[in-house]
């Protein structure tokens, strides 16, 4: 019950007012932000590379007002590409981005957000990488979907998000399932209507499953992003079904959180990818963060009472 408060929460000025003040804030926000900047996120992105993972890198910053901070997102994405050079990681190393950064809730928002995203896409390109669209709440999900594929006539490894709880999300799945397609399935972490999304947990889980089982069973490449160890296990079952082999699909998983599960499955040579997010404007993916796991929000609590 109290995932839907916490989302509401995430979109109050007053509470990110009261959370980003707290003393203890920050100290918990580290568990889940790598930095600030590029110069402090770069050395993560080496280190959980040596260790035998792979990355997928967001610089965070969502609900734009302006084309300036548009363009300025934009901008920090093609600073992190020049960062992500020397490295010489490749596809180890991609970005996911989120395309209401790029300007598309603004005003002829879809044709801003493509012109936007475009030159990041053709940068990651040019290192070897690529770039998966995150996908936010149902109203972006058709403008989302139609840049994806705009991106994919020139760039086919550039990814797509997918989000169980929504019912349209099967049919959604059955589209992407293609040759050369990319796509990430979670559970979702939006405050969306009964009228558009399951509330209900275990049809969630139900529904994660169904989405998976078209994903695995089709020609693309799936992406499983959940922490839930049944998920997992299920995901394993379904790969082997459809004869997929460790490198035919990968896991993901968030930045801070089972790390122990992360290291356990790349060491079984499955493809481990972490999910790294860092920038200032870390107030909205944290609280989503807190939402999707009572864990998460116990250990921020947690905090709050030891440190007071």
């Amino acid at each position: 019950m109290l995932g839907p408060v916490i989302l509401a929460a995430s979109r109050s000025d007053k509470m990110r007012r009261v959370v980003s003040a707290a003393p203890v804030t920050k100290p918990v926000v580290n568990r889940f932000i790598a930095g600030e900047s590029v110069h402090e996120t770069i050395p993560v992105v080496q280190n959980t590379a040596d260790r035998g993972l792979e990355v997928t890198l967001d610089v965070l910053g969502e609900d734009i007002t302006d084309p300036t901070e548009a363009l300025r997102a934009r901008d920090a994405y093609l600073e992190l590409i020049e960062a992500l050079k020397p490295l010489g990681l490749g596809t180890r190393a991609e970005m996911s981005v989120k395309l209401s950064s790029f300007g598309q809730a603004l005003p002829g928002g879809h044709d801003l957000a493509l012109k936007n995203v475009t030159p990041v896409v053709e940068a990651a390109a040019e290192i070897g990488t690529t770039v998966t669209l995150d996908m936010e709440d149902h109203t972006t999900i058709d403008s989302t979907l139609a840049i994806h594929a705009d991106l994919r006539e020139r760039f086919p490894g550039t990814g797509a998000v997918v989000q169980s709880y929504l019912f349209r999300t099967e049919d959604d799945c059955r589209a992407l399932a293609e040759a050369g397609s990319r796509v990430r399935l979670v559970k979702g972490a939006y405050k969306e209507p009964a009228s558009v999304a399951y509330q209900d947990k275990a049809e969630v889980d139900k529904a994660y499953i169904r989405c998976l089982k078209i994903l695995m069973e089709g020609e693309g490449y799936p992406m499983v992003g959940s922490h839930d160890p049944r998920i997992i296990s299920i995901s394993q079952e379904l790969a082997r079904r459809a004869g997929r082999k460790l490198d035919d699909y990968e896991f993901q998983m968030l930045f801070g959180i089972r790390e122990a599960e992360q290291h356990r499955l790349a060491a079984e040579g499955h493809r481990m990818r972490v999910y790294i997010a860092y920038g200032t404007d870390w107030y909205g993916y944290f609280m989503r963060r807190l939402a999707e796991r009572p864990a998460n929000l116990a250990f921020f609590l947690r905090s709050l009472v030891s440190r007071g």
